[in-house]
């Protein structure tokens, strides 16, 4: 009679091994199966730490390339405080570095930089902020869905084509209401900008209007309000936060624009507020110096970098003002 395991091991398809257990290898070794396990184990810790480390990167992309205009910036400002006063530098009134005799006073570009973005947020921000609320509260979900992407279709458009807008339309036909107003002036490129940028200021302003409750709508219907006054007296002040950042925002992106005051506003550095006259703002002189005509480490070269720090602080400030502000006024609803 044969033992039990020998009998065990004759039935064909029955296997004596416990449950859960792997077979052992014939040699002894581990388990058969063991590293396929293993395998499918590792592969996920590992693939896991590799998207990890990408995603990082990714995020770490914007710090690195932030830290590196920086430095530059600082780099390239300091040499050129070696060779010119601060006191130069701020108290000047006039800006000439490209003359025999040259002056450094930043504030003729400061003072055209922000006319022409007053001028531009004259324009876009009652536009921006009454077409938000006729998107927020009176326009059919339909209407909506078609009037706000052929709205922001203005921000595509490239921003040389504004600037001859401005300089071949836009200029003439100012100058047959105000006919003392020169060809290059501040006046035509921040009413241009004012355009360009008017889809950021009310798309952004709209978003914050949509997002305020229903509930304090129905509250101030309730209370006996009309919708004019729920839409200024109630979702305006509750939607204030975003706004206010949507308002910085596009004065952020009117300092920054190059092409159109470059195109229409002349190339005439003047310490004035008159909007008539032609101006010279900061990212229209780095465009004059950057077209390859100054040598390399010389003082004209390190002027650009030095309106670029200007350029730079004015727009890391509004954006900081910004943040403040809409945390500061920011309405938490349950």
């Amino acid at each position: 009679m044969k033992p039990y395991s020998a009998r065990a091991s004759s039935v064909e398809g029955v296997s004596t091994r416990p449950a859960g257990r792997p077979a052992r290898s014939k040699k002894g070794g581990p388990p058969a199966g063991t590293s396929d396990i293993i395998r499918h184990r590792l592969h996920p810790r590992i693939w896991e730490k590799v998207i990890h480390t990408l995603l990082f990167l990714c995020a770490s992309l914007s710090i690195f390339t932030t830290a590196g205009i920086i430095y530059v910036l600082i780099f390239e400002t300091v040499g050129f405080f070696r060779e010119v006063s601060p006191l130069k530098f701020f108290f000047d009134t006039q800006w000439t570095p490209l003359f025999a005799e040259k002056h450094f006073g930043i504030w003729p570009l400061v003072c055209g930089t922000f006319l022409t973005s007053i001028i531009a947020m004259l324009v876009a921000m009652p536009i921006g902020i009454l077409s938000a609320v006729y998107l927020s509260e009176y326009s059919p979900e339909r209407v909506r869905r078609v009037l706000k992407p052929a709205l922001e279709v203005l921000a595509g458009i490239p921003t040389v084509v504004y600037g001859y807008f401005a300089l071949l339309f836009i200029t003439p036909l100012l100058q047959k209401l105000i006919p003392p107003m020169s060809g290059f002036n501040a006046l035509s490129p921040g009413i241009v900008m004012g355009v360009m940028i008017l889809p950021i200021v009310s798309s952004l302003s709209e978003d914050a209007m949509y997002a305020v409750p229903q509930s304090l709508r129905e509250g101030a219907y309730a209370l006996g309000a009309r919708k004019l006054h729920v839409s200024f007296l109630v979702v305006v002040p509750a939607a204030l936060s975003g706004i206010t950042a949507a308002f910085l925002l596009g004065v952020s992106r009117a300092i920054g624009e190059t092409m159109i005051v470059a195109i229409a506003a002349g190339q005439q550095p003047r310490f004035t507020l008159n909007p008539l006259v032609p101006i010279e703002t900061m990212t229209a002189y780095i465009v004059q110096v950057s077209l390859g005509d100054t040598p390399h480490g010389t003082l004209e070269y390190h002027t650009i970098f030095v309106v670029g720090m200007m350029l730079f602080v004015s727009t890391f400030a509004l954006n900081i003002i910004s943040h403040w502000l809409r945390r500061r006024y920011r309405e938490a609803y349950v």
